[in-house]
């Protein structure tokens, strides 16, 4: 089939954008070179805001073609906006201010290192090692953003507000990115690879488990434990005791509850953006009644994010014409790898989601596509949808307010290589 002009231009757009994320530090040099426009050039530098740029310029590609026509340029960009869904950029935003407010922070932390205190190690080690491989695991729960957002903020407190080397700042995020990508395999509710399959070809909890959740865990431990003992002498330097205090904090319990129970009821209504943004909306109004209870809450952080989900969403929709074919003409090990590599420079979603309009697969391909998509999850930013979450957490622990593309691959690299190595070989 030969593909649109408007289908040529998408995929010229994405791939520009993919481009400009691999440029950002080039920006935040020019925002340092020209104060006049600092702000212009530092807003070009987020990440976040990539995607969401080109997928602005893709909608006035739209607009633009349709002039003329019988339908008009305003509803061509509304008739294809509609055509897209927005639930994940809308439950990511509601997810990551929810999950990062203080109580559930807390609550959290406390959750760690009470689990940490089970390790016969120093305690800087065991809460560390206990971040990587607990919290991951737990996104099969409470859903990958959440378990990202979650892990990035009490690494943040912990570690990163303190004087980390740049070695471990990097083989923290990138063991965090692939943990959180591959751990939300135990259910089959969690990961959004997972999600757009599930239904489809009638994937239950019980069947990612036995089949692919048991894979990833033993993946998720291998990946804490090697960092933590590559990294054990400076982790061993870190004094938590500051940390210890923020754990119980004179926060009251029913204020706790409160909190988790709204978190609990984001995740249940996941795929209803009308119910959870209104809880949403209730919780924003109890922060801001006893504000008290709470920090900054991370509103710039959660906007900036779904601005990054919801371009993706809108580029990714200009992409299927040369996606779809060219997974459909693989066999198992071709699209598992390959799935592995196409998620470095796409959502693994998206990938999965292509995967689930091929009728006639077998249970293998099935098994390598969304393996191959969650275990490239953590190469780039751009390759899970919680890991512009992550980024927008930490990233102002980096030299110039900025991870280094390259920088976040290699440190990916070997955890990656830990989950081919469980998903090909077990």
């Amino acid at each position: 089939m030969t593909p649109t002009t408007i289908q040529v231009t998408g995929a010229i757009l994405f791939a520009v954008a993919i481009l400009h994320t691999f440029s950002v530090g080039f920006f935040a040099r020019q925002a340092e070179k020209h104060p006049a426009h600092a702000g212009l050039w530092e807003l070009f530098a987020e990440v976040e805001f990539v995607f969401g740029f080109w997928a602005g310029i893709l909608l006035l590609s739209i607009a633009i073609a349709a002039i003329g026509t019988e339908s008009g340029a305003s509803l061509a960009v509304a008739a294809y906006l509609e055509s897209r869904d927005y639930t994940e950029p809308l439950f990511v935003l509601a997810i990551m201010i929810v999950a990062a407010s203080k109580p559930v922070i807390i609550f959290a932390s406390a959750t760690v290192r009470q689990a940490s205190r089970l390790l016969p190690i120093a305690q800087p080690i065991a809460f560390y090692f206990t971040i990587l491989a607990l919290v991951p695991l737990l996104s099969s729960f409470i859903t990958e953003p959440a378990a990202m957002a979650l892990a990035a903020l009490i690494l943040k407190d912990a570690y990163y507000r303190k004087d980390m080397s740049p070695r471990l700042m990097y083989g923290t995020l990138g063991v965090l990115f692939v943990n959180v990508s591959i751990g939300g395999t135990l259910t089959n509710f969690a990961a959004p690879p997972v999600l757009m399959v599930a239904k489809v070809w009638q994937w239950d909890s019980l069947f990612m488990l036995s089949h692919i959740g048991w894979r990833s865990a033993l993946a998720v431990l291998v990946n804490a434990t090697a960092i933590t003992l590559i990294f054990r002498k400076e982790l061993n330097r870190f004094d938590l005791s500051g940390q210890r205090e923020r754990d119980g904090g004179g926060m009251p319990w029913p204020v706790v509850g409160l909190h988790l129970l709204l978190l609990f009821l984001i995740v249940l209504f996941a795929h209803h953006p009308h119910v959870f943004l209104g809880i949403l909306l209730i919780f924003m109004a109890f922060a801001r009644a006893y504000p008290r209870f709470q920090e900054r809450l991370i509103l710039r952080e959660g906007l900036m994010v779904s601005c990054f989900l919801a371009g993706l969403v809108t580029l990714g929709g200009q992409q299927s014409w040369w996606l779809q074919p060219l997974l459909s003409r693989m066999d198992t090990t071709t699209v598992y790898y390959s799935a592995t590599a196409l998620t470095a420079v796409t959502d693994n979603a998206a990938l999965t989601y292509l995967g689930s309009l091929v009728e006639g697969l077998s249970d293998e391909f099935k098994y390598a596509l969304v393996t191959g998509a969650v275990t490239g999850g953590g190469l780039t930013v751009i390759a899970n949808a919680p890991n512009p979450a992550g980024m927008a957490i930490l990233r102002g622990h980096f030299k110039d307010g900025a991870v280094h593309p390259l920088g976040l691959f290699a440190a990916a690299a070997l955890p990656t290589l830990v989950a081919i190595l469980a998903f090909r070989l077990l």
